[in-house]
């Protein structure tokens, strides 16, 4: 039996090289690429594969939120996140969204082949180092207010942009902040964004 893949990688040499990879599995079969991940949705349902293999970081749509779009519209197709950026937030959402698998981009090939189709047979497979740092991360402290406002600082816009773009006061906002980057044991906003997207928090 063929495994049906897509990939959704921004970068067209990774795409590539993934695909080439994969290529070489006897069961395994590319049947999809796509380089943004709001196109991730349409090339489910134009090609229906069986495994989503998508990056976390990309155009139009992160990764994440693509996962959470197919698994809530074909919840029979797997996803399995690979990705260069193994921090343990990001590893918790993705979990959160329904994917059930997540490895880092430099597996070897034939552990990412397995992995493919251990997700597929409806297994979870989470890369070991990564799941030891998550636990020992934990939750991400933010409530959901402040995540929107650390995101909408990582441009280092103003309060009173911020505040505009969130539709929020700018008393409002300075609060979230404040209390953000005591949470994250920050000194100023622009430390709080590093620190909380290197724990991949936003």
């Amino acid at each position: 039996m063929t495994i049906r893949l897509l990939l959704a990688d921004d970068q067209a040499l990774v795409r590539g090289a993934l695909s080439a990879l994969l290529a070489l599995e006897p069961d395994l079969e590319v049947v999809a690429e796509v380089g943004a991940g709001d196109l991730v949705l349409e090339a489910v349902r134009e090609h229906r594969p069986d495994v989503a293999l998508l990056d976390v970081e990309m155009p139009g749509l992160d990764g994440i939120a693509a996962a959470a779009l197919v698994r809530a519209e074909f919840p029979d197709v797997r996803v399995l996140i690979v990705t260069t950026f193994g921090r343990p937030g990001y590893l918790r959402r993705a979990l959160q969204a329904g994917a059930s698998g997540f490895v880092v981009k430099d597996t070897p090939a034939a552990e990412l082949a397995d992995a493919v189709r251990r997700v597929h047979a409806g297994l979870r497979v989470v890369d070991p180092a990564l799941a030891t740092d998550s636990l020992i991360a934990g939750e991400s402290p933010l409530t959901g207010r402040e995540t929107e406002v650390l995101q909408a600082a990582q441009d280092g816009s103003s309060v009173a942009a911020m505040a505009a773009k969130l539709f929020l006061s700018e008393g409002t906002v300075r609060n979230h902040l404040s209390s953000a980057i005591g949470k994250t044991g920050a000194t100023n906003r622009a430390e709080a964004v590093l620190i909380a997207d290197g724990n991949g928090w936003l």
